[in-house]
């Protein structure tokens, strides 16, 4: 498509798509961001309007710097403000005023959400949305077109129920729950601001069955999914309910697309689940937990807080606290490399024998 066909290609935030609010003084930015201001005098007194990368940021605009790998285009940018670490103020260019901080991944982010905040929901009922009498919706929700709301279900303040989605009978949702296009919940417990994407399934049976000599016998699996608040579950990532106790997700944590949770999985507070991994029933994640891309855990497993797992690692017995792992079978990430090396250095040995031979 031809760019003169696309308004606005260049900006971040396109207003077609993105809630823009502003424009915002130094002293509103400094409220939301903390920090300390270098090179005040750039700015000329100019409000700020949005926020944009160092290499289009303009003179009204806000930027960052959060991987030195970008100090080149530090080095030309034309933005306004630039968010940088306290100990790389001196390569701002002195066209630009410096915000100062500790971290600036965590203060783009407030400064970004000061810019372009999540859009309130509008409430009220779409006419399409299949709405139960037993139901039980407060009237700040939103309740997309062809939703459906089944009896006994609870929707809390503010919350919004996107185009298409279910929410199954009993299922509770507090205040400021986001539920995306097409995502099914049911047999579910959510705290406040949970966010569940588009596509996601939480609250089906689990993966349970007996073997038998006629053939696989299914296991009731009686219990539910319980998350906690500010839980993210992405696009289609499936959360199976509990068998015999509930699947649990702590305060928090933060869950990729495509990642699957099995049955009776306890996953502490501020965990991260990176796209396509997968945990089997009844493991226990503690606090602070990260598993990479692709990794696969057995079940019963405990992984103990702020352990780490590399991506596609398979993970077959416990990890301990703190611990990090990659390979599969996974291994401390120390062992691992040392066992490369040393294949490394036979493989370089019989090639250098066999060119002797």
């Amino acid at each position: 498509m031809a760019a003169d066909l696309l308004p606005g290609a260049g900006l971040l935030g396109d207003e077609r798509f993105f809630q823009r609010a502003g424009p915002f003084g130094l002293a509103e930015i400094l409220a939301v961001s903390g920090g300390a201001i270098a090179q005040e005098s750039a700015l000329a007194g100019r409000l700020l309007t949005g926020v944009a990368p160092l290499q289009t940021a303009g003179p009204d605009q806000v930027s960052v710097l959060h991987n030195p790998k970008y100090i080149p285009a530090l080095e030309q940018t034309q933005a306004g403000l630039v968010i940088v670490g306290r100990i790389q103020g001196h390569r701002v260019p002195a066209t630009s005023a410096a915000l100062l901080v500790a971290d600036p991944h965590e203060a783009w982010a407030k400064v970004a959400a000061l810019f372009h905040p999540p859009a309130p929901p509008e409430a009220g009922v779409h006419p399409s949305a299949v709405i139960d009498p037993q139901a039980v919706i407060d009237p700040t929700a939103e309740i997309g077109p062809c939703a459906v709301i089944a009896a006994r279900a609870e929707i809390g303040a503010s919350c919004r129920i996107g185009p298409g989605a279910v929410i199954g009978p009993g299922v509770v949702m507090g205040p400021g729950c986001r539920v995306g296009a097409n995502a099914s919940i049911s047999h579910a417990l959510l705290g406040a601001r949970v966010y569940v994407y588009p596509g996601a399934r939480v609250g089906q049976e689990g993966f349970g069955f007996a073997i038998t000599e006629a053939g696989f016998l299914s296991v009731p699996q009686l219990g539910r999914v319980i998350l906690h608040d500010d839980v993210e579950i992405g696009a289609n990532v499936t959360v199976d309910r509990g068998a015999s106790h509930d699947t649990v997700i702590g305060a928090g944590t933060r869950i990729d697309n495509l990642v699957q949770i099995g049955h009776n999985v306890q996953i502490g507070r501020s965990c991260v689940l990176v796209a396509q991994s997968g945990i089997s029933g009844s493991t226990v994640l503690e606090d602070f937990v990260q598993i990479g891309a692709q990794a696969g855990l057995t079940g019963h497993l405990r992984i103990g807080a702020k352990a780490r797992i590399g991506a596609q690692a398979g993970v077959m017995s416990d990890v301990d606290a703190g611990a990090a792992v990659v390979g599969s079978p996974a291994m401390p990430i120390k062992e691992f490399f040392r066992n490369v090396a040393v294949l490394r250095r036979l493989a370089r040995k019989g090639g250098a024998d066999k060119s002797g031979g």
